[in-house]
């Protein structure tokens, strides 16, 4: 496994980073405790989770993620394991966390980090990550900004680093970042830091894999020159680019099971994007999966690939697709393929 440093951080993460949103859901406690052992026993030293996992958010079973890891990280040498989790951004009709937390303000973050850290059975957490932006922005298949959706009220961003500085100083929490979020927003948050001694942020966790490369535009320039790193989830597009919904549309999955739930791989190219890679991957004797996925881990800005699993087989493949480096020749017909099928589900 390869390790990369985490923006301006001291956190050095693996490449691949264990996603647990499925965790309390799709998985039962000792399925995921399974797929957490075999992920540490293979180099796997990052964790991903959040108070309102598992996905999709019911209020039956909020917070129940948490607790699962929880249960597993207390046996475990906590110095080896590098844990982020987030606290849920407001305005997305989910009462049942702090009965709908109506801001990204202090009082919110703080009863938000410590409910996690109870779960988690930890005293710290080592990136903790604001879930979305307050402010109005397209994220989860949006792709529009539309002015007239304004929220005239948000907490600014200061505010919410100053919340933030007062856990840090605690060592309630090591580092910060960000996910879903937009340049304006990135520039914004690395602004307030330098200009008032606040922290910085080390990272932004966004959507990336081969039918939505959006972050190439504008955002991977902002990686580089103010090192921020990208930890990239859904690299396999709710297991689309697995191949399993071409041949069978039908197939268990996450698109089956909560039908209408992710509304960007809903669009009218996702299908015949799709079609295409899986079979520039078997051309190359690659399986779909692989081939998705070794994209992703050696992009140059990506620190680290969120996976995730519902058996120990697919956990098991994700991670075999680290032994598989793309060649030039597969990744230039991926740029061919791009620039036939660019971005169909943003």
């Amino acid at each position: 496994m390869e390790y990369r440093r985490l923006g301006t951080s001291e956190l050095d993460v693996s490449a691949i980073c264990l996603g647990t949103m499925t965790y309390g859901q799709q998985n039962t406690e000792a399925e995921a405790h399974a797929q957490l052992d075999y992920a540490f026993a293979h180099g796997i030293n990052f964790i991903d989770t959040a108070e309102m996992y598992p996905v999709p958010p019911r209020a039956e079973t909020v917070t129940r993620t948490e607790t699962i890891v929880g249960n597993w990280l207390k046996h475990q040498p906590r110095d080896k394991i590098i844990l982020g989790t987030k606290v849920a951004g407001p305005r997305r009709a989910m009462s049942w966390i702090r009965n709908g937390p109506p801001a990204l303000d202090r009082a919110n973050i703080r009863a938000a980090i410590e409910g996690s850290l109870a779960r988690l059975q930890t005293d710290y957490i080592d990136l903790y990550q604001l879930h979305w932006p307050e402010r109005n922005v397209p994220m989860f298949g949006q792709y529009q900004f539309d002015p007239a959706q304004e929220n005239k009220e948000w907490v600014p961003i200061r505010e919410q680093l100053e919340a933030l500085e007062e856990l840090v100083t605690e060592g309630k929490i090591r580092y910060v970042g960000v996910s879903n979020e937009q340049p304006w927003g990135v520039m914004e948050f690395l602004r307030l830091a330098h200009e008032h001694g606040l922290p910085r942020i080390a990272s932004i966790q966004n959507c990336y894999n081969l039918i939505n490369r959006g972050f190439e535009f504008g955002l991977t320039e902002i990686t580089y020159r103010e090192k921020v790193g990208l930890l990239a989830y859904s690299p396999l597009a709710f297991g689309h680019l697995s191949g399993k919904y071409l041949a069978n549309p039908q197939a268990p999955g996450r698109v089956t099971l909560f039908q209408g739930f992710a509304q960007r791989y809903q669009k009218p190219n996702v299908q015949p994007a799709t079609m295409a890679y899986a079979e520039l991957a078997r051309s190359h004797n690659l399986t779909p999966a692989q081939m998705a996925l070794s994209f992703v881990y050696r992009r140059w800005f990506a620190a680290s690939t969120i996976i995730g699993a519902t058996s120990m087989q697919q956990l098991k493949e994700n991670l075999g697709a680290w032994e598989k480096p793309l060649p030039d020749d597969i990744l230039k017909e991926i740029e061919n393929l791009h620039l036939r099928y660019m971005n169909p589900a943003p």
